[in-house]
C-alpha cells in the first residue's frame, strides 16, 4: 500500500504530476481541491485568501479520505497545498505509511505557469500569499522534494525512484 499526499502552491503542478503518479502506481486519484466547499471556492476565485478557519474543515476531509484507503488497504495520491506544517498534521500526523511529496519551484517559474493556465480558480494575485504562508517541509517530516523545473513525466519519474528507493531501504 503507497499513500502519497503532492503538496506544493497554486501552480507548482499538483494536478498533472499527481494524476501521473497515480497512474504510475496504479492506484487512485483524489483531487484534493474537489473536497473544498463552495463557499472556499468562492473566496479564491475572489482573489481572497482562506484562512485557517476556512482550512480546518476541507483539510479534514482530505483526511478521512487517507484513513479510508488505509483501513481498506488502498493504494492512493492525494493532492493539497498542505503550505503550512499544521496542515501536513492533520494529513499524515501519526500515519506512518503516508508520504509527502513536496513540489518546490520558484516565484518566477510557478507565475509563468500560473499566467499561462485558463479555467482555474486561483488567480495569480494570490501567489504572493501562498509562498508567504508557505512552510516548507521539515527533514523530520521525510518529504519526498522534486524540483519542478522538468518534464511532468520526469518528475513523476523521480518521485516514483524516490518512493522505490525508501521501500528497499
Amino acid at each position: 500500500m503507497t499513500i502519497v499526499v503532492v503538496m506544493g502552491v497554486s501552480g507548482s503542478g499538483k494536478t498533472t504530476v499527481a494524476a501521473m503518479l497515480a497512474g504510475a502506481l496504479h492506484c487512485q486519484f483524489l483531487e484534493g481541491d474537489d473536497l473544498h466547499p463552495p463557499s472556499n471556492v468562492a473566496k479564491m476565485h475572489g482573489g481572497t485568501p482562506l484562512t485557517d478557519a476556512d482550512r480546518w474543515p476541507w483539510l479534514s476531509k482530505i483526511a478521512a479520505e487517507i484513513d479510508g484507503w488505509r483501513s481498506r488497504g488502498e493504494s492512493g495520491v492525494v493532492t493539497c497545498s498542505a503550505l503550512k506544517r499544521t496542515y501536513r498534521d492533520i494529513l499524515i500526523g501519526d500515519r506512518p505509511d503516508v508520504t509527502l511529496v513536496y513540489l518546490r519551484g520558484s516565484r518566477e517559474l510557478i507565475q509563468q505557469r500560473m499566467a499561462a493556465r485558463h479555467e482555474h480558480f486561483m488567480p495569480v494575485a494570490l501567489l504572493d500569499s501562498q509562498f508567504a504562508t508557505l512552510e516548507e517541509p521539515g527533514p523530520d517530516e521525510r518529504p519526498v522534494v522534486v524540483d519542478i523545473g522538468g518534464r511532468p513525466a520526469e518528475i513523476v519519474a523521480e518521485i516514483v525512484r524516490q518512493l522505490e528507493a525508501r521501500t528497499r531501504s
